[in-house]
This record gives structure tokens, C-alpha cells and sequence, in this order.
């Protein structure tokens, strides 16, 4: 009967290898680098457009313009322009089309 004994090792070594593969393969895919998007240079001071408020409130009144606030949840809850849209600036390349192309967008974050 001693002799029909199996030898355990080549399934341990098997097993083994087979649990490396597997932790190395979890830390390949949870280390990789997030892929980076192509954005535009971000403008200069000069080449921001200001807008007066009145002249904000006056378009926002007549239907023209759009406020958009552009800080997080938690900041819209506790206070924004009444009508605002919230789209926070990390969602912002995402969620353009949420916004209607032919109106005149103003964002604010304070």
C-alpha cells in the first residue's frame, strides 16, 4: 500500500505557483497609473472674459445665461445662486453636455 502513495509535492508547487500568478497579476492591475486626459492650456488672467453682475443677473433674468456652479456638493447645498446648475470642476469634461451649447454659460465658484 506504501508504494500507491501519491507524491503531494508537484501539487503544492503547482498551487504555489498558481497563487504568485495571481497575486502578482492583483498588483499589476491595482498599481497602474491612471491614464492621463488631453486638456487645453489654461488660460491666462488677461484672456478670461469678466462679466459685471448686473449684466449677469440682467441675461440670467431674461433667460440667456446659465449659472454654472462649478465647486462640490457639499458647497452647492449650503449655499448657491438660486437656478444655478451644478456640474463640479472634476466632472466638468464629462458633463458638457449637459450644458446647451447656444446659451451664454457663466461659471462661478465662490
Amino acid at each position: 500500500m506504501a508504494g500507491n502513495r501519491k507524491n503531494p509535492f508537484p501539487w503544492i508547487l503547482l498551487g504555489g505557483g498558481i497563487l504568485l500568478i495571481t497575486i502578482w497579476l492583483v498588483g499589476v492591475f491595482q498599481n497602474q497609473r491612471p491614464r492621463l486626459v488631453a486638456t487645453s492650456t489654461p488660460a491666462t488672467v488677461e484672456q478670461v472674459q469678466r462679466v459685471s453682475l448686473q449684466d449677469a443677473k440682467e441675461a440670467f433674468d431674461a433667460g440667456e445665461a446659465v449659472f454654472l456652479d462649478v465647486r462640490d456638493s457639499t458647497s452647492y447645498s449650503l449655499s448657491h445662486i438660486p437656478g444655478a446648475l451644478l456640474i463640479p470642476i472634476s466632472d466638468l469634461t464629462t458633463r458638457m453636455g449637459e450644458l446647451d451649447p447656444k446659451s451664454w454659460v457663466i461659471p462661478y465658484c465662490t
